[in-house]
């Protein structure tokens, strides 16, 4: 009677077959998590400039809407438009006393009611910032950092542009006197560099206007442009006069 033995094992040239398709497997499975990751991470840093934009926009509408709110018709030193440069805009309104909650005074000393929308750089940043005077004492604070161009038009009742001196800046007051609405145009930038991805877009504002030349840079931007309807200030009588 004899005894059928089959315990040979893998031969040399099965264990290295083997060892073989499982690091083009394990190899495929590892570029398609970096890929994913990397797909993640990007996803998660334009999200970021997004929520930026959004929060910037938000806060520059809502306040510039009230620029020149004057419910109680002071006629001494009536809110409105101050500055009104292509990277700078100040105004005032009257829309509350000294207490949060509390009727507008007749005056533009309480917070919130003196505003400055511009870029400052600190150390390597440059940021969107918004100063109030009753609030912070002049000093800039930055709501949306990394911003790499801010611009404003300023159109008078007819939609027509205002510009006294060739680059976008309403330097007199009559033709500040004119303004109606404003067009803002912001590009924010992701906080950490793509080494795949190289932006060389150059960014308009809406008249066609060249504000941010192509930096082909790594880094991603996003740009939004909203045109605020200032509702607040005095509006021009019939026939277009002042």
């Amino acid at each position: 009677m004899s005894t059928f033995n089959n315990n040979r094992g893998f031969t040399l040239i099965e264990l290295l077959l083997a060892m073989a398709i499982s690091g083009v497997v394990m190899t495929a499975i590892y570029s398609t998590y970096l890929s994913q990751q990397k797909s993640y991470i990007v996803q998660e840093e334009v999200a970021a400039v997004q929520q930026k934009l959004r929060g910037a926009m938000y806060y520059m509408t809502r306040q510039i809407q009230e620029a020149g709110c004057n419910p109680s018709c002071n006629q001494t030193n009536p809110p409105g438009i101050i500055t009104a440069n292509v990277n700078e805009i100040r105004f005032t309104a009257d829309v509350r006393g000294v207490t949060s909650g509390s009727s507008p005074d007749g005056d533009t000393n309480d917070p919130f009611e003196d505003i400055t929308y511009s870029l400052v750089t600190s150390g390597d940043t440059q940021s969107l910032c918004v100063t109030t005077p009753a609030v912070n004492s002049n000093q800039p604070e930055p709501i949306a950092e990394n911003t790499d161009a801010l611009d404003f038009v300023y159109l008078d009742q007819n939609g027509t542009v205002l510009d006294d001196d060739g680059s976008g800046n309403v330097t007199t007051m009559a033709s500040i006197g004119k303004i109606r609405s404003v067009e803002v145009t912001l590009v924010v930038r992701a906080e950490k560099e793509d080494k795949d991805y190289v932006n060389d877009i150059a960014y308009e504002n809406q008249r066609g206007n060249e504000i941010l030349p192509a930096q082909n840079d790594h880094y991603r931007r996003r740009c939004t442009k909203i045109q605020i309807k200032c509702r607040n200030l005095p509006q021009p009588p019939p026939g277009g006069g002042l």
